[in-house]
């Protein structure tokens, strides 16, 4: 027989899965860091730095204060334990994650679907291809702005130059990979096998619907319960990808079937997700955190509909630029509006809208939490400014974030 779960039950399981309702270690070192990594599979990099670039954030919601610098050292040290490559968004995994994605550098390399103009211009532009690999390969790690070759950005790709270009297609397809990254958050190419351990630059490549098999056994375990369309998403897999890996895995015994009351899709559960009766604790989530970027998934399994509003018009946004979801408990309670004033020392709260799941703790929890983010980014006070229904309920000016 198919269980049935309740929806509170796949909530919790959910939650449980994503590393929530845990206690926050005291001193969280690079041992919580990558295991937690390795449990969310992926965590997805954006270069917005309003408060935080957002891939520093999704551990900062599920273990507390930590030393950044040690993510940086995980992703773009001397020996990194991370690697970056197109997995959801752009986005790091773990090391043993890079070669399951080959199949998607072949996509790139051959045009397939979304990949198509990657593989037009390394047609169309053959020659310089081989001299932007040719500089990385005799100079070293190259950012685009080294190379010194081809025409300045002038529209289009995001007004990218040529070199720019060349570099993000030889990423693509795998003959690049990031070494580091400098300054403002540029990437520096290297090759892959300059870069990778020779156990995972040298590992098989399996073939494309083993790989597919794999990530969906990683979101599967990261989401503890989720529907063929949650696992999709996870890993941006094509639907017959997705479709073919879920019978494989179901019919293996990987994932059970389940039906979860208020879903109008199948479902499917990891067997040995946790099933807590309650999860408990508070966290600022990223737009892009893990728990909540796939949007048909946050609707459903918490009734609120979160969109991102940074290319929106200001005076047509309903809650801000930068907005993070507050998750107090197991509901999400609030929205906050962020921005981290470093000159000034302080973290912004633009504006302040409560859900209708908030209760009377909300804003002492609300509080306490951007607070500990404020210490968190080396800001010295959390201000409140008189936008939105929750403002009244904080102080004006929470105070030095000692």
């Amino acid at each position: 027989m198919v269980e049935t779960l309740s929806a509170v039950e796949a909530r919790h399981i959910a939650l449980a899965a994503q590393g929530f309702g845990r206690a926050r270690p005291a001193k969280p070192g690079k041992r919580h860091l990558l295991s937690t990594i390795e449990n969310l599979g992926v965590v997805q990099i954006d270069s917005v730095n309003v408060v935080s670039r957002s891939h520093y954030l999704p551990l900062f919601s599920r273990l507390g204060p930590y030393d950044r610098q040690q993510l940086e050292q995980l992703a773009w040290g001397q020996t990194p334990a991370l690697a970056e490559y197109w997995a959801h968004e752009a986005s790091l995994t773990p090391l043993s994650t890079h070669p399951l994605l080959r199949w998607r550098m072949q996509d790139a390399a051959e045009g397939v679907g979304v990949w198509k103009n990657v593989s037009g211009f390394l047609r169309s532009h053959a020659e310089f291809i081989d001299q932007a690999l040719d500089a990385v390969r005799t100079r070293g790690p190259l950012a685009a702005s080294e190379l010194d070759l081809g025409a300045k950005g002038e529209g289009g790709w995001w007004g990218w130059s040529e070199g720019k270009r060349a570099m993000e297609c030889l990423f693509w397809t795998g003959r690049l990979t990031t070494a580091t990254r400098r300054g403002s958050f540029e990437r520096v190419y290297d090759l892959p096998e300059r870069v990778l351990p020779p156990r995972i630059h040298d590992a098989p490549t399996p073939g494309r619907a083993d790989a597919c098999r794999q990530l969906l056994t990683i979101a599967a375990r990261a989401m503890g319960v989720a529907t063929e369309r949650d696992l999709r998403d996870y890993f941006r897999l094509g639907v017959a990808d997705a479709r073919q890996g879920v019978a494989d895995l179901v019919e293996a015994g990987v994932l059970a079937p389940v039906t979860v009351k208020g879903w109008d899709q199948p479902a499917y559960l990891w067997p040995d997700a946790r099933r807590p009766r309650s999860v408990k604790g508070s966290a600022l989530l990223s737009p892009f955190d893990n728990l909540i970027w796939f949007r048909e998934r946050t609707e459903r399994m918490f009734g609120v509909r979160v969109r991102l509003e940074i290319y929106t018009p200001a005076h047509k946004r309903t809650h801000g630029y930068y907005v993070l979801p507050f998750l107090q408990d197991e509901a999400i309670t609030a929205r906050v509006d962020l921005k981290a004033d470093r000159k000034a020392g302080k973290l912004l709260v633009l504006a302040a809208h409560a859900e209708p799941g908030a209760n009377d703790q909300t804003p002492h929890a609300l509080v306490e939490e951007l607070e500990a983010m404020a210490r968190w980014l080396g800001l010295d006070a959390v201000e409140v400014r008189p936008v939105g229904d929750l403002p009244p309920k904080l102080s004006p000016s929470i105070g030095a974030a000692t």
